[in-house]
């Protein structure tokens, strides 16, 4: 059984796949080559923003949006402890002060209701993450930051495809960021990442420091990264993305099955779906009080299973000093208790209801 079945995909879309990538071979332009500005024109299409400015990973994305607004020592940045390392570390890596607000303990996204009391003087941007596929309370969150003059990056590294109140993740503030890590709902076979934002200043501000700040060749006017997506993973997301919304609708299917199947059981807690927005389900996430034994149990039967996030930034050592928090509890039992089981399109009933039977079994 496959956590995440990519050899799946590739034998249905082997065709397609198989052709954009020896169009890059025939070509040669493997830095910047034409694919580069068609994906960034389907994405931007895709998601209704004015700009997609494509990049070497999702890490790279989060930077460089960080990098266009001035984000700099001494400012702080409000986001979530309970998310992938990279949303802290590209704070840190502006010098920035990481400062975490709890989570709701339903859909693991950031608790809006606590974000304002952690607004200083010093903070510039409001991140938050939506996680597992599902965005996180945005107009909300939007609206706080106008009342106080902030920007909101959203990082989407997990949520690209998804809907909220009839808008597309990455459309929902400033700046969204995404991922397309191979795991992804929308992924490359390698790293590459994007950024979309409707403000012309901010887009060409993020072309220039993806290419180490150049203006024009060899004419540098900011400070910039290393950061351009290569031409081939481009291909290759230009690819799958024509089978795209066939399986973001077999996510949200699949997603609806689990729930229907898990809700029953007693001690399993399956992650709240806001009834308006969509999950694209990156991780299907459910939380019990005995994880480590049930997954342990799964394992042995031959199912994968992993947990998305063990440990909360703020208890990470690297960050236990760079950061700035309140009383984090629900993160912090999250951490004990998500298990986080297989999902991807190709994913058929009869396993999902392997899978259930199993977890039945194991709790007893």
């Amino acid at each position: 059984m496959q956590f995440i079945d990519l050899n799946t995909q590739y034998t249905l879309l082997r065709e397609s796949i198989d052709a954009r990538i020896a169009g890059v071979l025939g070509h040669g332009q493997y830095i910047m080559g034409p694919e580069v500005a068609e994906l960034e024109k389907r994405l931007a299409d895709y998601t209704g923003v004015g700009h997609c400015i494509t990049v070497a990973s999702g890490t790279e994305a989060l930077l460089i949006a960080l990098m266009a607004l001035g984000v700099k020592a001494g400012d702080e940045v409000i986001t979530t402890p309970f998310t992938f390392v990279a949303t802290a570390e590209v704070i840190a890596l502006v010098g920035a002060t990481p400062v975490f607000v709890d989570i709701e303990p339903d859909t693991y996204n950031i608790d809006v209701g606590q974000i304002e009391a952690a607004i200083t003087a010093k903070t510039k941007v409001i991140m938050p993450v939506s996680l597992y596929g599902q965005v996180a309370d945005m107009d909300e969150i939007n609206a706080i930051a106008t009342r106080h003059g902030l920007t909101v990056i959203e990082d989407a590294a997990q949520s690209f495809g998804a809907n909220y109140l009839g808008k597309k993740s990455c459309s929902l503030s400033t700046i969204g960021c995404t991922s397309f890590f191979p795991s992804k709902p929308l992924g490359c076979y390698g790293d590459g990442g994007a950024i979309f934002t409707s403000d012309a200043t901010l887009a060409k501000a993020m072309r220039e420091i993806r290419v180490h700040g150049q203006e024009k060749r060899y004419y540098h006017t900011r400070v910039g990264v290393g950061g351009r997506m290569d031409t081939l993973q481009c291909a290759i997301v230009l690819a799958k993305l024509d089978k795209f919304d066939d399986e973001v609708a077999a996510r949200i299917r699949i997603g609806a099955y689990y729930e229907q199947l898990l809700k029953n059981i007693p001690g399993v807690i399956t992650t709240v779906l806001r009834p308006d927005r969509s999950s694209v389900h990156a991780q299907y996430t459910i939380a019990l009080d005995d994880r480590d034994r049930v997954a342990a149990s799964l394992n042995a039967q031959g199912i994968p299973t992993a947990v998305h996030y063990p440990t909360c930034l703020h208890q990470q050592p690297a960050y236990a000093d760079l950061c700035r928090n309140g009383p984090l509890p629900n993160a912090e039992r999250a951490a004990t208790r998500v298990l986080c089981l297989p999902m991807h399109p190709y994913l058929d009933d009869v396993t999902i209801e392997q899978i259930v039977t199993a977890i039945a079994a194991a709790i007893g």
